[in-house]
């Protein structure tokens, strides 16, 4: 790689460089009211006894103003009490038409008891808690989650827990899948007494009204796609993996740093899951970014390359931190736990590693070129001016 101090041209496209990656991360990070922005989570619990049903839906105030754009008067993409207060009408309507309850086909009219926010990590959500009737044995019930359906390049999820007659299950609304459905049914306790008590839960398309046949505890494809789409959706982790492997190393080198990030992103991934070890997201947010920063600058600024596995195995610590989050919000109960988690991981390894196969051809393709030396000079001082604009917005803004 050539080491000589670049050029006074060279620094003019060097500063070119920087001020349109300042340009494309603002027209990114700036609001859109017609889309989902990454990464727009909600959280239903529903909880079922002989009495009533009660819904509970948690979902972000950035989606909320994104979804009724007039909320936000001031225009400073808070959602304030007073605006809850003022808008009380349209937000429940709202969570009215964006949400059903239907005993088979036959939707049913929920009561909106409460809507306050309530702050999960270092983000506000809008939470509202809705009751319906009691359902008897032989319902099926059907959950539908229409919020940005519309919109065919959503990132939108909707992570669902559910404790039905003492049951819990969990699912995952996400794409064009919005319908989750369950069927109650009567079993007999040692008693002799009979409850009832959720048979089967799935994710179905729209259109599914009918009993589910096959048993499912926990939907376990939906918790891969929805690790799939989590590192899909996660940017900056991967720029972290292109800094890492921009850099030309030997594949034994690759093939460490790989598996390095693998069991460091797992087991912190694992601990805080579980709820053994966890940090604040602030901090966890911050250290990503940093650590995009640090691995780009050794791009730079390093003549070799040697042992990148032991600090990639640091900062992959830190990495499953921050995939922890969304599943650790769900609050799964400890007996669905493992498969739930397994599975996610799974996904988020899935597209890691085909990533890293796609851009190894690429990458060895441009190590033959008289130009690489320029494209790693360049790109990482890109990937620093990207990593520095995350770290200062989530240390301070």
């Amino acid at each position: 790689m050539n080491k000589k101090i670049p050029s006074f041209l060279g620094f003019k496209r060097l500063l070119s460089t920087i001020m349109l990656s300042l340009s494309l991360i603002a027209f990114i990070l700036s609001p859109k009211p017609a889309e989902a922005h990454a990464y727009s989570a909600s959280y239903t619990k529903i909880t079922m006894d002989s009495k009533h049903t009660e819904v509970v839906f948690t979902l972000d105030t950035l989606s909320v103003i994104e979804l009724v754009p007039k909320l936000d008067a001031n225009k400073n993409f808070v959602l304030e009490k007073s605006e809850i207060t003022k808008n009380k009408h349209h937000l429940e309507e709202l969570i009215e038409e964006g949400l059903t309850l239907d005993k088979g086909n036959k939707e049913q009219t929920p009561t909106i008891e409460s809507m306050k926010l309530v702050k999960k990590e270092n983000k506000e959500y809008l939470s509202t808690t809705m009751t319906f009737p009691a359902f008897a044995p032989g319902d099926t019930i059907n959950y539908d989650d229409g919020f940005y359906y519309h919109d065919t390049a959503t990132n939108y999820v909707d992570l669902i827990t559910a404790s039905i007659y003492g049951e819990s299950s969990e699912g995952v609304i996400q794409g064009k899948e919005r319908t989750w459905t369950f069927l109650v049914t009567e079993v007999q306790q040692e008693q002799g007494q009979t409850t009832q008590q959720p048979d089967t839960t799935q994710v179905q398309p729209e259109s599914a009204a009918k009993p589910v046949e096959k048993p499912a505890v926990t939907s376990w494809f939906s918790f891969f796609k929805l690790g799939m789409l989590h590192i899909l959706t996660g940017y900056d982790h991967l720029l972290f993996l292109l800094a890492l492997l921009l850099r030309k190393q030997t594949f034994k080198q690759y093939a460490a740093i790989v598996t390095a990030f693998t069991i460091a992103h797992s087991i912190t991934l694992s601990l805080a899951v579980l709820g053994w070890f966890t940090l604040p997201s602030r901090f966890v947010e911050a250290a990503i970014a940093f650590s995009i920063c640090y691995v780009a600058a050794e791009n730079i600024f390093r003549k070799e390359i040697r042992y990148r596995w032991g600090i990639t195995f640091l900062f992959g610590l830190i990495h499953g931190l921050g995939f922890a989050t969304i599943l650790r919000e769900m609050n799964i109960p400890k007996s669905h736990l493992a498969v739930a988690l397994l599975n996610f991981n799974l996904g988020i390894e899935a597209v890691q590693l085909t990533i890293v196969l796609l851009l190894l051809p690429l990458l060895a393709y441009l190590f033959k070129l008289k130009i690489y030396g320029k494209i790693v000079f360049y790109g990482s001082y890109a990937i620093v001016a990207l990593g520095a604009i995350w770290l200062f917005q989530r240390l301070f803004l």
